[in-house]
């Protein structure tokens, strides 16, 4: 049994893992920004000792303890950054075997999802995988040998901070032109409000109930749906940014398999047959066998399954 745990923006969601990689108890406490870092890690740790009480297991059975977080950290089990949480080169570990003392491991979210994949959902029996989390961001995980692989430094992996356009659209990093500003669901709804500014008369703006702000990347793909022109280039668009990072993680790495997952993933294979249509145009040596690319299937169980199976 091991333990997972999903330090999300409005909630942690706690699992009980089993040796079948089923989620066998669960439970969640909301996340608190505005909390003493301490007492938010001693509210996880009880919240932990709940679910395994529920599950009726006793707390000497659980191995581990994983963590999931949206920053990275150490080997250590030291929260380097944490932006979300405020969270800032603070011992996780430290504190969290104050309260319950199991050996306990911290990853970044997209990195603990894609080991989730690679272990329990459509990228299992590979070696090698990329996962892609397509939402607000770009978020993105690698697998190499079965393991993650983050870099020397624990900063690796973050392809929705490569350089896509030095002088391109202003990035929250500081940076201008980061592949997150072309290829994510905030990439799309500013296209989507671009382009009503010019079309007003489009079905796009109709679906918005005429109003810009209400656009969302779920009202762009459904007026492309209905073949409206001015939503289907907007559409073409990011599939076109998309299939370019794509194809430069193959050309970079050449995994066995590349998984896309977040918000934008629930639009299934319009985005996917498209997207495998068009990225073997920017493949350096695209008459080689190239990798498949296929949805993410585990959902909102990956962050809970992937760190729990963080060691």
């Amino acid at each position: 049994m091991r333990i997972g745990i999903d330090v999300g923006g409005t909630g942690i969601q706690v699992g009980l893992v089993n040796n079948d990689l089923q989620i066998i108890s669960e439970a969640s406490i909301p996340t608190r920004t505005d909390m003493d870092f301490e007492e938010q890690v001693r509210q996880i740790a009880a919240c932990v000792l709940s679910v395994i009480s529920s599950a009726g297991i006793d707390p000497d059975a659980v191995e581990s303890v994983g963590v999931g977080i949206p920053g990275i950290a150490s080997d250590s089990g030291e929260i380097i950054k944490c932006t979300n949480m405020g969270w800032h080169h603070v011992l996780f570990r430290e504190v969290f075997n104050r309260y319950y003392n199991k050996p306990v491991f911290v990853d970044n979210d997209a990195n603990v999802a894609a080991l989730a994949e690679s272990v329990a959902g459509v990228s299992a029996g590979t070696s090698s995988s990329v996962f892609i989390t397509i939402g607000t961001g770009i978020g993105s995980g690698i697998i190499i040998d079965g393991k993650i692989w983050k870099g020397c430094h624990g900063i690796g992996g973050e392809l929705g901070h490569v350089i896509f356009d030095l002088d391109g659209v202003p990035c929250s990093c500081g940076n201008h032109g980061c592949l997150e500003r072309y290829c994510s669901a905030t990439a799309i709804i500013r296209m989507g409000r671009e382009a009503v500014k010019i079309h007003p008369d489009s079905l796009l703006l109709r679906l918005a109930d005429n109003n810009p702000s209400n656009i969302n990347a779920k009202i762009v793909f459904d007026a492309a749906r209905q073949e409206d022109p001015v939503a289907v280039e907007v559409y073409h668009r990011f599939i076109g940014y998309l299939a370019q990072a794509v194809a430069s993680v193959v050309n970079l790495i050449d995994p066995e398999v590349i998984v896309i997952g977040g918000g934008v993933s629930k639009a299934g294979t319009f985005l996917l047959k498209p997207l495998i249509r068009e990225f073997p145009r920017y493949v350096l040596f695209d008459d080689q066998p190239l990798p498949e690319i296929k949805l993410a299937v585990l959902g909102s169980e990956a962050g809970i399954i992937g760190a729990a199976m963080l060691s």
